[in-house]
């Protein structure tokens, strides 16, 4: 692995993160949420595929195996999945604006939002996160990554499948009209 690549990839992440923390302050306060025992099934989902990708701990028999070989244009290539990844996300994050939350939730006064991102893929949130964990996985090289990314694809499947049945019933017909024509989490695939 390339140390100085690695610690790039996680400054990007880091980045999000506080992307994610100053753009809270603006979040609308909320009508209805879901329910506890989904919400942390779901962080438990994730906490593990996080761990996985940056964790080398868990790099545990065929887990710390590289599936990659260990080439410079590689890790670059998934570094720069990564920022695209997560540039795409914020991007997402920012055109929400106070209609998001960290729990599935309807706000008072959700809007339904297809501009932007939201016009190419229904939970481009959830799908620069996948991208950029795809680029992590490249960048660390080892089996554990793409355990981690799949379990992160497991993850914000279920949720985005929990939000769109919020979706539906907040705003009916017009978000059926959306999942017609707009697919959920890669543009014209899925």
């Amino acid at each position: 692995m390339y140390p100085e690549i690695y610690y790039c990839t996680r400054a990007a992440w880091v980045v999000v993160g506080f992307v994610w923390l100053l753009a809270a302050v603006v979040s609308k306060r909320t009508a209805r949420s879901e329910p506890v025992g989904s919400r942390l099934a779901h962080l438990a989902i994730m906490i593990a595929a996080f761990a996985l990708l940056f964790s080398s701990t868990l790099a545990l028999g065929p887990l710390g195996e590289r599936f990659v070989p260990d080439r410079p244009a590689i890790a670059w290539t998934g570094f720069v999945l990564c920022v695209t990844g997560c540039a795409i996300s914020i991007w997402a994050r920012l055109m929400l604006g106070g209609n998001w939350s960290a729990t599935v939730t309807v706000k008072q006064h959700h809007t339904l939002i297809r501009r932007g991102p939201y016009a190419v893929v229904r939970h481009p949130i959830y799908s620069g996160f996948l991208l950029a964990a795809l680029g992590t996985s490249l960048v660390v090289g080892e089996w554990r990554g793409l355990l981690g990314l799949a379990l992160a694809v497991v993850g914000w499947r279920t949720k985005s499948r929990v939000e769109e049945a919020f979706m539906r019933e907040q705003f009916g017909a017009a978000y059926i009209d959306y999942q017609r024509d707009v697919k959920a989490l890669i543009p014209f695939v899925l």
